[in-house]
């Protein structure tokens, strides 16, 4: 047999790039990108345009979605074409073309009571981790898990709730296994910038071993959702979860940056 094709979309970004380091060596990849990706067999064409973008399905065993909008202040047309039409193109292109697994990238902000409630009741203790009042939260603090009830910060935010929902869709309908992906601040400088980040810090290598660690999950896994964040002291975000299903075990604590 030869190796598993995966094909990333938005392989340009930072994320793409840690998960093309991480898996070019064991798997064949492929992109979906509007711009040309150097070194990898690359399909360029808006993630919008469902025809343009149907041949870059063929053939793949995986596809691991990272094509978006990003940020709290997208316009409602980049948000519908890219996050929602885009999302929608990606399912269904999947569908049709027999792929096994699909991986989506969504963001710990679907569940982000420390920002969304800030002082309020809801937010507690969250909130106080959040500003770095860490000595004044309660201990242990109650811990955001796969189960939470989704509460979206912001309109970016919202489009990954529809598209893990849209997930949960392909896969009961289709049989299509869907792991959702709710990935934490990872940058570029490889460690938190912000107060507000250090608990929902995700290090390039956590990164990309859950990424990993998905892409070679076991096929009983349907629809599944993990946290991919670091191992921080002050995380609220639960990882245990990825650990039981996943085996990921975070190698780094946002602490190792003071």
């Amino acid at each position: 047999m030869g190796q598993k094709r995966v094909l990333v979309t938005g392989m340009s970004g930072l994320i793409g790039g840690i998960v093309q380091r991480e898996l070019e060596d064991g798997y064949e990849l492929r992109a979906l990108n509007r711009s040309d990706v150097p070194g990898i067999t690359c399909f360029q064409a808006d993630i919008a345009d469902m025809d343009a973008i149907q041949p870059a399905f063929e053939g793949v065993d995986t596809v691991l979605h990272l094509s978006a909008a990003v940020g709290a202040g997208i316009s409602w047309e980049d948000a519908l074409n890219t996050n929602i039409v885009g999302t929608y193109n990606a399912y269904e292109a999947s569908r049709l073309a027999g792929v096994k697994r699909f991986i989506f990238a969504s963001t710990v902000w679907v569940n982000d009571v420390g920002i969304v409630v800030t002082e309020h009741e809801m937010g507690y203790p969250y909130y106080l981790i959040a500003q770095g009042r860490y000595y004044e939260a309660p201990k242990p603090w109650p811990m955001i898990t796969h189960e939470t009830p989704v509460r979206p910060v912001d309109l970016y935010a919202s489009t990954k709730v529809w598209g893990e929902a849209l997930g949960r869709s392909y896969s009961d309908t289709h049989g299509l296994s869907v792991i959702c992906l709710r990935i934490g601040a990872t940058t570029k400088e490889d460690r938190p910038i912000t107060t507000r980040r250090w608990p929902i810090w995700c290090s390039q290598r956590d990164l990309a071993q859950i990424v990993r660690k998905c892409v070679e999950a076991p096929d009983s896994i349907r629809y599944d959702t993990f946290y991919a964040v670091s191992n921080n002291t002050w995380g609220f975000h639960d990882f245990q979860h990825a650990r039981q299903m996943l085996g990921y075990q975070p190698q780094d604590n946002a602490e190792q940056h003071r």
